[in-house]
């Protein structure tokens, strides 16, 4: 569960970009500096970062990409602050790019693997303004607090509804996942899908309203059975294409 922010530095300073990558344990700030590239695909960035003993060490690499289906640019990066690595990408929103802003949004890619849903409760509400929730999801291993916001990045049908998200120890919002908008082909009740990334790996419930509930704001969090109605591409959570 990573998240975070970067920022395009003027021409004169000595990294390219700074920003900082929050998850629930840790806060960091990071630079991007140029690397001299060995090949083509070799890294275009270091990632670095100081240390408690003050020391400047480099936890990662970074590469410009550009994306396949959106031809936007985006960041791509693989990090390593002592707990294994991890991938993240940094992207714009829309509006970002048309103001040619260098302000990124740091988002987390899929885990490995998703995990059986096992015994899990949770509960979803409806907010009364901008359009999000607030909710929780628990089992005996972990209980997560967080809020579904509105996905800025969507452009095509099949990108996310909303992304999901918790606060870091400093309460930074971190992305742990997304969540679609839905509507089921048997009975035509409206329903969401989300995918999280627990302490556990990547979780796939359903938020749906029983007859008490239909009509009203809170939605009750399920375990997903795939009865063939998930959302097109909605294996694809934890990713976004910008």
């Amino acid at each position: 569960m990573f998240a975070g922010t970067l920022t395009r530095n003027t021409e004169t300073a000595a990294a390219q970009y700074s920003g900082m990558i929050h998850s629930t344990r840790f806060d960091i700030a990071i630079q991007l500096e140029t690397r001299p590239k060995m090949s083509e695909r070799s890294p275009d960035y270091d990632v670095t970062a100081v240390n408690k003993s003050g020391r400047k060490v480099r936890i990662g690499t970074a590469w410009n990409e550009t994306g396949n289906t959106s031809g936007n640019p985006y960041i791509s990066m693989q990090i390593d602050v002592g707990l294994g690595p991890f991938r993240v990408n940094a992207v714009q929103t829309k509006e970002a790019r048309a103001a040619q802003s260098g302000e990124f949004e740091i988002i987390p890619l899929v885990s490995n693997g998703i995990m059986k849903s096992g015994s899990i409760s949770g509960e979803l509400t409806a907010m009364d303004a901008d359009n999000a929730f607030t909710g929780y999801i628990a089992n005996m291993m972990f209980d997560l607090e967080f809020m579904l916001i509105e996905n800025d990045y969507k452009s095509e049908d099949t990108h996310p509804d909303y992304r999901i998200e918790v606060s870091s120890p400093r309460g930074n919002p971190i992305r742990v996942g997304s969540a679609w908008m839905a509507k089921s082909s048997r009975t035509g009740n409206d329903y969401l899908s989300l995918l999280i990334n627990t302490p556990d790996g990547d979780l796939r419930v359903n938020a749906v309203q029983n007859e008490e509930q239909r009509g009203g704001k809170t939605f009750s969090i399920i375990p997903f059975i795939d009865g063939g109605e998930q959302p097109q591409d909605a294996g694809a959570g934890l990713s976004l294409v910008a």
